[in-house]
């Protein structure tokens, strides 16, 4: 009887992998394709496309992800026959394009999917990548070293033919920033990957301070700071409420110029993580287990994203987590608009409208003016927490 088996997923509705293990494939760098021989009629002369990123369905993001074929025959077409690297371990091509250089999306779409496609290998894999930013390469070398003992290929700029016993295109994807253990096929939580996180920087402090009644030591608290959207405009309001509650408060902002290992050293010194809905949260993946992630919500319904983006992700990591949405006055939109305008009342109108004019007004225009009284319990709440 035919042994059928599918070579490709294209179920998932934010990725599509590929994958083959008979032992002999070939990837055709220049024109983007690989092909491989099977025994199997039903997979004879077949061809696959697919785009290596597990942005599927993102229209913007997928734009200038590279298309890659997959063809299966009985025989290698002439193009294929010379191998200029044979490799007795697997590999997996993926691509480095679409939003990179968000921190978000540079752990969303490609750090943790790879970590969930490769990290089974034990370092027994070669990456092959399309769309290759170098820079972002060297920018989490940290990481890619954990993953792989092998040169990375520039897919791009490879003139041969490399062949590989087994062969991955694409990444797995569970979650935003996170990772569903009962969909794992090797159980990986976002535990496992945290520990990566801390292998990768170094990271020296594995748990936050616990208070008790003989803790001299104040709790430290980083605020996120943003520069152009969604940033407070009255920090130095916040620092001073905060240091009177009991924190040692402290400002920090990561660009994509920031030193990374560094960085995340940084904010392993710190217990507790506060900021407005953004990327600067995902920093969160370098502090210490059981400190505090708060997440300001900004006005615009948008209470369920900030969950499903930053919140539920930093409880997988055993981390605890606290929420806060702010009031319209608290929102400098109110300074743009009547009370009674849409934009103000009904945010769930301009939603209906489509992504772009939610992003418009509600994450590119709007700043939080914070009710530093209003907000003083979550903080308070944050102390609390830190006894436990």
């Amino acid at each position: 009887m035919e042994r059928k088996k599918q070579v490709c997923d294209f179920s998932n509705r934010k990725t599509d992998v590929c994958e083959i293990n008979n032992g002999d494939v070939r990837i055709h760098a220049n024109s983007s394709t690989v092909q491989f021989i099977t025994t199997f009629p039903s997979e004879t002369n077949h061809s696959w496309k697919i785009k290596p990123h597990p942005r599927k369905g993102d229209k913007i993001g997928m734009s200038k992800i590279t298309e890659i074929t997959l063809k299966s025959s009985a025989s290698f077409d002439q193009a294929f026959n010379s191998c200029t690297l044979i490799q007795s371990i697997p590999s997996i091509i993926f691509s480095t394009g679409g939003y990179m250089g968000n921190v978000f999306h540079d752990f969303s779409d490609i750090l943790i999917p790879l970590f969930l496609t490769s990290h089974h290998y034990h370092g027994q894999v070669q990456f092959v990548i399309t769309d290759m930013k170098h820079w972002w390469i060297s920018k989490y070398r940290n990481v890619l070293n954990q993953l792989t003992k092998f040169p990375i290929i520039d897919m791009d700029k490879e003139e041969g033919v490399l062949c590989y016993q087994n062969l991955t295109i694409g990444l797995r994807f569970h979650l935003e920033l996170s990772i569903d253990p009962l969909k794992s096929l090797y159980s990986y939580s976002m535990q496992d990957f945290a520990s990566l996180i801390r292998n990768s920087y170094s990271l020296k402090r594995e748990k936050a301070i616990r208070l008790n009644e003989n803790t001299r030591k104040k709790p430290r608290l980083m605020i996120i700071a943003r520069r152009r959207s969604r940033s407070f405009t009255n920090i130095v309001e916040i620092v001073r409420m905060a240091e009177e509650v009991g924190f040692e408060a402290v400002v920090a902002e990561c660009d994509t110029s920031s030193n990374l290992t560094e960085f995340a050293k940084k904010v392993n010194s710190f217990d507790v993580m506060m900021g407005v809905h953004g990327a600067g949260l995902t920093n969160f993946m370098f502090l210490p287990s059981n400190a505090i992630v708060i997440q300001v919500v900004p006005l615009g319904g948008l209470g369920d994203v900030s969950w499903m983006d930053y919140g539920k992700p930093s409880v997988n990591m055993k981390l605890r987590y606290l929420q806060y949405d702010i009031s319209e006055n608290e929102s400098t939109l109110i300074e743009e608009y009547p009370k009674d305008h849409i934009v103000i009342k009904d945010p769930s109108l301009i939603r209906k409208q489509g992504w772009l004019s939610l992003r418009e007004i509600y994450l590119i225009k709007q700043n939080v003016k914070l009710d530093v009284q209003r907000f003083r319990p979550v903080l308070l709440k944050a102390i609390e927490l830190l006894h436990y």
